[in-house]
């Protein structure tokens, strides 16, 4: 998942070209004591091995992260994250850990930060995975088909505003119509295949111009091919909670073939080069890719940052809101209601603060992606709110979300979730909200890495919240479920 302002169409338009807009540079370093980054890596095999399963099995991420944290009195230190020995002999797992949001701000510097690579540390899946290319998340800003892809996928979502939001409630309709036939039979529903399901459908129209339905193996399957896909990628890196040592070996001992999703990728890439001719040759004939570099991209966009990342955050997002008792939904459902007019549009959310409110901060305690990656291009000093800290140049940074955002120099509460954080006098601390591989006040552009469909991914959960507001009265659920429906009356 991966700024568009309200300008050039109703919804959205392409930021300036101009490399001004790259993340803001972290603040300075003058007036801080300089120490040495504190932390080892431990004996070589050794140190790794048991940071791994600390990581893993022990402690788990975040406790992993606040222990060391602790142990050395400092957000920024060294330690190893896995994958590592012994099973990944060609992966280095040191990094220089970033806890605070002063230092986590030093990984969108462009200038400072070579994102070659790095999408998952050190650690990276075959590139068979994505059609035998490095994709534009792999890219280095400075490497020269970074800003074509960039630009191509800049362009793919201006032309979408205009059907985005239609796309999106037809296939909300349809998840809630089937969610609501599984309860009339059940206590309770699952609702993560009928969401994944609405979110291919309404990926593939929007990103694509393809429609499922074309294919029946596509329509009934192709939610499916992409779990798999994903999961392939990304199992060794991933902690799964389920009983050790039997993860710890069947999950984290190896890297996956490609060959065990290589029919699913193979029927998908098929699917979006007939039915989503129109986008792939936009990419030819106005952004010079090749026609593989255009699909592969578009795939990885699709199912990667769009599916996947959705996947992840929205069932959070109604978790915080289904599982509240506070009142919440009472607001919620007054503002969606009042606010946006008869039909719900892209830019219907942005007089709706509080709903806007609790999706930023479902991000700021659950992001989708944990855990941001950056190698050192030069040396340089970098800097926390106590201490500056030489780094060299080469060295991996390594920042963890779910700490760096319950900053408490920043945040007030941290732990806490607060629907109304980010209303009114809270806006400014958008500038310190970075799921999207920068700030969520910054701009995407070709001369960064910020997700290029930033302010597309906020504006799409708001409307999932909007929508369902103005369907139903109350809703009861949890991550996976929804327990009780009350429909508006």
């Amino acid at each position: 998942m991966s700024s568009f302002r309200l300008a050039m169409s109703p919804i959205m338009s392409l930021p300036p070209s101009s490399p001004s807009v790259a993340a803001p540079s972290p603040p300075s370093s003058i007036d801080l004591p300089v120490r040495p980054v504190p932390g080892s890596y431990g004996w070589p095999l050794v140190g790794p091995f048991t940071d791994r399963l600390d990581f893993y099995w022990f402690q788990k991420p975040e406790a992993f992260f606040r222990k060391r944290m602790d142990k050395h009195k400092s957000t920024v230190f060294r330690t190893n994250v896995p994958p590592s020995f012994p099973f990944f002999t060609n992966v280095n797992p040191n990094v220089v850990a970033l806890l605070d949001c002063k230092s986590f701000a030093h990984l969108f510097d462009v200038d400072l930060i070579d994102k070659k690579n790095v999408l998952v540390g050190d650690f990276m899946p075959s590139i068979a995975f994505t059609g035998n290319m490095r994709v534009g998340v792999y890219q280095d800003t400075t490497e020269p088909q970074h800003p074509k892809v960039k630009k191509f996928i800049f362009d793919i979502l201006k032309r979408s505003s205009g059907v985005w939001a239609t796309e999106l409630t037809s296939n909300l309709d349809v998840m809630w119509k089937n969610i609501e036939t599984t309860l009339s039979e059940s206590s309770s529903a699952s609702y993560i295949f009928p969401l994944q399901r609405c979110l291919f459908a309404f990926l593939c129209k929007v990103l694509a111009g393809a429609d499922p339905s074309r294919d029946p193996e596509i329509a009934k399957s192709g939610y499916a091919m992409i779990d798999r896909w994903l999961a392939v990628q990304l199992l060794p890196t991933v902690p799964l909670g389920i009983l050790q040592p039997l993860e710890e070996i069947f999950m984290h001992s190896f890297r996956y073939p490609f060959f065990l999703v290589s029919g699913d990728y193979n029927k998908l890439y098929e699917f979006i080069k007939k039915e989503g001719k129109e986008v792939i040759e936009r990419g030819e004939t106005e952004f010079g890719l090749s026609q593989d570099e255009a699909i592969n991209n578009l795939l990885f966009v699709l199912g990667f940052n769009s599916f996947g990342g959705f996947s992840l955050f929205l069932p959070s997002l109604i978790e915080a809101v289904a599982s509240d008792e506070t009142g919440l939904q009472e607001k919620l459902r007054a503002e969606a209601r009042e606010k946006g007019g008869s039909t719900l549009r892209l830019d219907s959310v942005k007089d709706m603060h509080l709903i806007q409110s609790v999706v930023y901060e479902t991000l700021r305690l659950n992001p989708p992606v944990a855990l941001q990656y950056g190698r050192a291009r030069k040396d340089f000093r970098l800097c926390s709110h106590e201490s500056a800290f030489e780094i060299k140049k080469g060295e991996l940074l390594c920042g963890y979300q779910k700490l760096a955002m319950r900053d408490p120099v920043v945040f007030e509460d941290p732990e806490s979730f607060r629907p109304d954080r980010f209303t009114e006098g809270g806006v400014q601390l958008l500038d310190y909200l970075y799921w999207s591989n920068g700030p969520q006040s910054g701009s995407p552009s070709e001369y960064n890495k910020q997700c290029a469909g930033k302010d597309v991914v906020t504006l799409t959960a708001s409307l999932v919240l909007a929508h369902m507001f103005r369907r139903y009265d109350s809703i009861k659920g949890n991550a996976s479920s929804i327990s009780a429906l009350q429909k508006a009356k």
